[in-house]
Order: structure tokens, then sequence, then C-alpha cells
């Protein structure tokens, strides 16, 4: 006597069918999420992208997290009455704004996120110099911006990575743990200092040869018309994403973005994902789907 099977568990089936090539493909990958925006201040979404990365990490992908936390920063310098500046787009940073950065940031955000992918069931690290274990990955030096006169712009606490200590973060990750990693670096003279969370994440990519590296955005991807959601380009090698910023299609804030994902493509990390991390498992949609859910760069056509 035959039964009928419901079509929606017939449907989860297929899916989880579709995922299994994916998964394997993708075992023992590392790959790389800048967590950022809007994101970090919505609660319900922040909570379903740690549970993806908790599903990535008990499949066997290697993730790595890396996070900003701008709005929190700005909501606890208001508190203090400490008013923000900004040069060329970047937050400028003096003493008591670099000590509000390392609480909120380095402390509050990091610890925050290591313990919630705890609580779904993970294992994870978070990497900081708080407290009296110092064990920050990230080292530095200050960055300067040039001037309209080719003088230095002084942008006070702010630095650039330039090393990342990957053993660390490759004993995390093949003991199964989460590293959760701060936008912050220190000087080799012991200076903490301010980093911009895309820059940090893309460092952190290409010294550990990441797999993949996604970007969770606000928007949905590279699109032909920036305002039109429907106009997503699920897949660009780094040739045509070139065009498009030369014909004007990518723009404004997707410019410097799309122009660090090729940079990062040139130096060895396979695949990069610019995806909107506001919708629900987003994550593992781009990852373990065919056709996924948002912008995939490559350098070369697969």
């Amino acid at each position: 006597m035959s039964h009928a099977v419901p079509q929606a568990a017939i449907e989860k089936a297929d899916v989880l069918i579709e995922a299994m090539g994916w998964i394997r493909r993708f075992r023992d990958k590392v790959t790389v999420i800048k967590l950022g925006g809007s994101i970090m201040e919505d609660d319900v979404a922040l909570g379903h992208l740690l549970v993806d990365i908790v599903f990535m990490e008990t499949v066997g992908m290697r993730p790595i997290v890396v996070h900003g936390g701008g709005k929190a920063i700005s909501k606890a310098m208001e508190e203090a009455k400490i008013e923000p500046r900004f040069i060329q787009g970047r937050r400028y940073t003096d003493p008591a704004t670099l000590a509000i950065v390392e609480r909120v940031l380095a402390g509050e955000i990091n610890e925050s996120i290591a313990q919630r992918i705890e609580d779904y069931g993970g294992r994870a690290m978070p990497l900081n110099f708080v407290g009296p274990t110092d064990n920050n990955v990230l080292f530095g030096e200050r960055l300067t911006l040039p001037g309209e006169n080719g003088e230095p712009i002084d942008l006070g606490a702010v630095g650039h990575v330039t090393r990342v200590n990957r053993e660390v973060l490759d004993n995390l990750t093949f003991a199964g743990q989460v590293p959760v990693i701060p936008s912050m670096c220190e000087t080799e003279a012991g200076e903490r200092l301010n980093v911009n969370a895309d820059t940090a994440a893309t460092a952190v990519a290409q010294a550990v040869g990441a797999e993949k590296l996604v970007f969770l955005s606000d928007v949905n991807g590279v699109r032909k018309d920036k305002d039109d959601p429907a106009s997503l380009i699920h897949s660009l090698t780094a040739e045509s994403a070139r065009a498009l910023i030369a014909d004007g299609s990518i723009e404004a804030g997707m410019i410097p973005k799309v122009e660090g994902c090729l940079e990062t493509l040139d130096r060895g990390v396979r695949k990069i994902h610019i995806i909107d991390g506001r919708i629900r498992h987003s994550l593992l949609l781009e990852i373990y789907t065919n056709r996924g859910v948002g912008t995939e760069l490559v350098a070369e056509p697969v």
C-alpha cells in the first residue's frame, strides 16, 4: 500500500540534493564573511546570518567573520557627547573616539557575536585585545590620505592592515571554531587603530587564501540600474565589472567595494559575493543554491 508524500516534503529533499554538490565542493574551504552596515542593527537578520554561519561550519566549511559596527560607535559617541568627524568618508579617530571604538567594536560587539554563534550551537573565538588575553590577529600601520596639494591628510588613529596572523586563523578553523575579528588592528609598537571593515575583510581573505569572500550589504548586489533590484547581475567577471564602472553603470558607494573586490581577485581569492544580508538565510541561498541571491565576481569566466 503506497502513501502519498506531501509535495512540500519532496521539495525539501530536492533542496538538500541541490545543496549537496555545493557542500561537497566547498568542504574544508575557507570563506571570509564581512558583517556590517544596517544588518548589525537588525537583531533578527543578524540572528539568521549567524545561524547560516553555524550551518556552514557544521557541514565542513571554514568560515571566518570580520565585522564593523559604525552605527553602534556613532550612538556611543552621541551618548558621550562627542561630535563625529568624517574626512573623505572615513571617521577621524581621536583618543576619545578610539576608546569608544575599542570598547564597543572590539569589546561589546565582538564578544556578543561570538557568544551568539555559541548559543546557536556553533563554536566561536572572539579575537580582540580586550581583557587579560590579547589574541588580536590584525597588525598594521597608520593610514593617511593624499590631500589636494599632495600633503598627507591625518586621520588620527586610523590604520590599514599590513599583516594577518594566519597561523592562529588556520588553527582555529581547522579545529572547527569560527574566528570573529573586529575591524581594528595594532601597530608593531602596540598602538590600536580603527580600520575600515571592508578592507580588513579583504586583507584577511588574501592572507588565508580564502575560496570566497562575502560582503553582506544593504543592497542585493551589483545592478545594471542601481535603483532597480530586478536588474541584479548574478555573475560578473573582472573584465565586465571594469566595463560597468567605466560606463557609469556601477557608481557611487558601490565603486570602491567593487574595486576592492577586483584587487582581491588579483591576489588569489577565487570568488567574491555581494549579497543583501537582510534577506533571510541569504548566505545559504548564495552559497548552496545554483543561482544564488546576489552578485558573484570571478576573475575569469567559469
